[in-house]
């Protein structure tokens, strides 16, 4: 696939997503837009008491310039909006409770979101201007992902797609020209970040601040394509390809445009760790009302290669029990979840659970089936019996095939917002409902709703 096919479908998409008014979207996808909107601000909001945030924060803070734009910790905080954004980026995929999507390894709403909220808060755009960008943004980004594609996990994609998500949503927000949108993701491109996978595993809380780099950097990317400033529309290519090995398919980039929304292939989830362990988690839940932890004596994961990887059964930091299924199958089994408090920095120390890490062993499904199930987990547990029970999921709940109800997200939202920001949830409900008084409101109107005190 050559780099000037590649430049020629990136403009095709942005020729297309450039013409597109609300109007345009279809209802279910409208809806989608507003769940991921208040999802992932619910998952900003369920990072604020974490020790390393707020010392980010603040220390964001003493560099920054005049206020216009919130920082969702709920300490009245405002930042510039380049600040803002760093900060709620930061944020973002912290709790691990964000939306993904899921047909390739892609957060794509919090690699848009934390640059619009800043944005349009700063410059009183509507929730709708909100919302149709993190559309156009949520496609662009999910397409580059599905067009280039790599053998194994390598790079992470917060750090490789984050910043082209950020900037074809600024650029959508903007409503800039053609050319300039299409070098503006030209350049965000050139400035990704290579992310090693292997750092959340290992435990390294870098991995948590880089969507907020990128969307600082898709920020500045746009304003400065404005000013001739650009990257070459073969860049896509130009990185991902001949800079980082993935295979290209000019295809999806420009290939049933219209036809179908990536951001109706999103998941949601409820549990607060790696999405490749929620088949774990859900089976465990399933063994535990058969048998209590304490008779496990060992257990057994048949699971996807991507769950694998994840294998770290000494966790040092709570980044790195999020992606260890050692700690995700022992924690579960002892808290009989997989909340805030089974990933919290408390639960890497608790000797049930440290005992657990290191009776678990895995294999691979095999063999594997095609998606939606191509993220399948059977779990074992021997007990101290000696006899065995079995419990499979080849599918966790939170995807389009198995999606959570509007009701379940919503209670989720709720039950992280109400108690920082007792009026956000009203204020969420409303554009849940794509109520128009609440879509037509500037965005700054909004934000002082949702965080009345």
């Amino acid at each position: 696939m050559s780099a000037e096919k590649i430049g020629a479908a990136l403009k095709d998409l942005v020729a297309f997503t450039s013409a597109i008014e609300w109007t345009d979207i279809p209802i279910a996808v409208q809806q989608r837009a507003a769940l991921v909107l208040c999802d992932d601000i619910a998952a900003m909001v369920a990072a604020r008491a974490e020790p390393e945030v707020t010392a980010l924060h603040d220390g964001v803070a003493k560099a920054a310039g005049a206020a216009e734009a919130t920082v969702f910790n709920a300490r009245g905080q405002r930042l510039d909006r380049y600040s803002a954004a760093l900060a709620n980026g930061c944020a973002g995929d912290w709790a691990e409770l964000d939306e993904g999507y899921r047909r390739v390894i892609c957060h794509a709403g919090v690699y848009c979101l934390p640059a619009l909220l800043a944005e349009a808060e700063a410059d009183g755009h509507s929730a709708t201007d909100l919302m149709r960008a993190l559309v156009i943004g949520y496609e662009t980004v999910a397409r580059v992902a599905r067009a280039f594609t790599f053998p194994n996990l390598v790079l992470h994609p917060h750090g490789s797609l984050a910043a082209v998500g950020a900037a074809a949503a600024i650029a959508a927000l903007r409503r800039v020209p053609q050319d300039v949108a299409v070098g503006a993701i030209s350049s965000a491109a050139t400035m990704v970040l290579p992310g090693p996978y292997t750092h959340p595993i290992q435990g390294s809380l870098v991995r948590n601040v880089w969507p907020g780099v990128a969307a600082q950097t898709g920020l500045r990317a746009v304003d400065w394509s404005a000013i001739g400033i650009r990257g070459l529309p073969s860049a896509l290519h130009d990185v991902y390809t001949d800079a980082f090995g993935a295979r290209a398919d000019a295809n999806e980039l420009n290939g049933a445009l219209g036809e179908a929304w990536a951001i109706s292939d999103g998941y949601h989830k409820v549990f607060a760790c790696c999405q490749y362990g929620h088949a774990t988690i859900e089976a465990t839940k399933k063994l535990l009302e058969r048998a209590p932890a304490s008779r496990i004596a060992a257990i057994h994961l048949e699971t996807h290669e991507k769950a694998r990887i994840m294998d770290n059964p000494d966790p040092d930091t709570t980044i790195a029990a999020k992606f260890s299924i050692q700690h995700i199958a022992a924690t579960a089994a002892v808290h009989g979840s997989g909340g805030a408090e089974a990933f919290s920095a408390n639960s890497l120390h608790i000797p049930d659970v440290v005992a657990l890490r290191h009776k678990v062993s895995t294999a691979p499904y095999a063999p594997l089936p095609a998606w939606p199930n191509d993220r399948p987990t059977r779990v074992t547990w021997t007990l101290d019996d000696g006899s065995t029970l079995t419990e499979e999921v080849m599918s966790a709940r939170g995807g389009p095939d198995l999606p959570f109800t509007p009701d379940e997200i919503r209670a989720k939202i709720h039950g992280i917002v109400d108690e920082a920001y007792p009026a956000m949830g009203t204020v969420m409900d409303a554009l849940l409902d794509l109520d128009p008084a609440g879509l037509g409101r500037a965005w700054d109107a909004t934000v002082k709703g949702m965080t009345a005190l």
